[in-house]
């Protein structure tokens, strides 16, 4: 199915895009999809294509704001912002219950839906992530250091461009390469870079493109609210990601202090965008959760 668009009130007024693997069934559940910084729904095209998860779930992936399709009247804008227009377009399209899903950044969109919304969000499955700010303690634990790879990007998108501006194909790498590893398939890299070109162009996607690298740098940490989080929870995560470690999963992990159920899977040679990297070990493990608390 193509990326649509659904209106709803938050910011203003906002414009979300969206994406079904197939057409909704009411009859099965939910799995809404957070993708990650500065990708789109394309970013799932490896759920989408799996026959078995189709068959079991609806895979409904949502751009967040600053991505994809997505627009709001407001132009500030926040995870906070993005977990809440999940649940607007949950409740514009009539579901009532849904598990979610995030990579990356994804994760703590999702998480922030199950605080948010308990009585919506059934679990969440969440792929290389962290639930702390881009701290010491986390670059402590082996991640990456956010300032270091956003800041640059952040001054350097800052002043106004020109109708004809489109991102550097040097922005698109850097992401390619923290997410997938370096070995990034030319059929994948061109797919990204003409995804990219045609998501950040001109001035307003300029501006897009540095609120969501500074809300990456700059994001509030989860972990003294985890304790709100009272649903199931699966942490999966790569042991070649780039940005986040094993070390920190397992940290986060243990701040599901109430989660009837909070499991840390780890995948050997897992990149960051796990989801993509591994898409059998990912599609397998969201398929025995789904089924497994449906």
């Amino acid at each position: 199915m193509t990326t649509k668009t659904i209106d709803i009130p938050h910011l203003g007024g906002s414009t979300i895009g969206y994406k079904f693997g197939r057409e909704y069934d009411a009859s099965l559940p939910t799995m809404v999809m957070a993708n990650s910084f500065t990708t789109s729904v394309e970013l799932y095209r490896p759920q989408f294509a799996n026959a078995e998860l189709n068959a079991a779930m609806n895979l409904l992936a949502i751009e967040p704001y600053g991505h994809g399709a997505t627009r709001a009247n407001y132009r500030q804008f926040t995870y906070w912002d993005s977990a809440v227009a999940n649940l607007q377009v949950l409740e514009a399209l009539g579901i009532k219950k849904s598990f979610a899903l995030g990579t990356s950044q994804g994760g703590w969109i999702a998480t922030r839906m199950a605080m948010l919304a308990p009585d919506v969000i059934q679990g969440i499955v969440i792929f290389g992530t962290s639930m702390d700010f881009e701290s010491q303690a986390s670059m402590d634990r082996g991640c990456w250091n956010g300032s270091e790879f956003c800041s640059p990007s952040i001054d350097a998108l800052s002043t106004p461009v020109s109708d004809d501006w489109v991102v550097g194909d040097d922005f698109v790498n850097a992401v390619l390469g923290a997410g997938l590893g370096e070995v990034v398939s030319e059929e994948e890299r061109d797919f990204w870079l003409q995804t990219y070109r045609s998501n950040y162009t001109g001035d307003e996607g300029r501006r897009r493109l540095r609120t969501s690298t500074v809300n990456l740098r700059d994001r509030d940490g989860l972990e003294a609210r985890l304790g709100e989080v009272k649903c199931p929870v699966l942490w999966v995560q790569g042991t070649a990601d780039q940005v986040y470690s094993v070390a920190n999963a397992e940290h986060g992990i243990s701040q599901f202090t109430q989660s009837p159920s909070a499991e840390l899977q780890i995948v050997d040679g897992g990149q960051h965008f796990l989801t993509a990297s591994h898409p059998d070990t990912a599609n397998t493990a969201v398929g025995a959760f789904v089924e497994r608390w449906t």
